[in-house]
């Protein structure tokens, strides 16, 4: 799969449930590959691992994954902690058989590029701020989508 990040999440750790007393490190980013298609992709494993991979990228590079496992994302939890895709499957990164590569600035494909910047959401449902000033009382307790720029940025 060769597509441009376009989010990341830190590396965090849990308690590991298998060997009590030791922790897996985790963290996940999501990639695209067309102004339609989007996937979310998890990576679990040594701390070592996790922190190594984490740091060889950013949002905006270019990567290629090779082997990584497809599986099925179950919505309700899934998408409580990461953004929502289109798609019915999630990728997993495995330390033994997964890896990642970051492409030179020379092979990216401006096409991929030009990705970052689409928003990931229908542009049918989103409030602008206004909307949300206007209309506060009605949409209070609703969760909404906000498109909105930053015009500056100050102390």
């Amino acid at each position: 799969v060769i597509g441009v990040v376009i989010g990341k999440t830190d590396v965090r750790s849990f308690p590991d449930r298998k060997n009590i007393g030791s922790e897996r490190y985790t963290f996940g980013f999501t990639i695209r590959d067309s102004p339609s298609y989007f996937i979310n992709v998890t990576s679990w494993g040594r701390e070592e691992y996790i922190r190594a991979l984490s740091e060889s990228f950013r949002v905006g590079d270019c990567v290629t994954i090779e082997n990584p496992l497809v599986q099925s994302k179950e919505a309700e939890r899934e998408e409580k902690f990461n953004p929502v895709t289109p798609s019915c499957y999630k990728l997993l990164l495995s330390e033994n058989h997964s890896v990642v590569k970051t492409l030179s600035c020379y092979k990216m494909d401006t096409k991929l590029l030009s990705l970052l910047h689409l928003p990931v959401k229908d542009p049918q449902d989103y409030y602008s701020l206004g909307d949300i000033t206007a209309n506060g009382q009605s949409l209070d307790g609703r969760i909404l989508n906000v498109l909105a720029a930053v015009m500056s940025v100050s102390q």
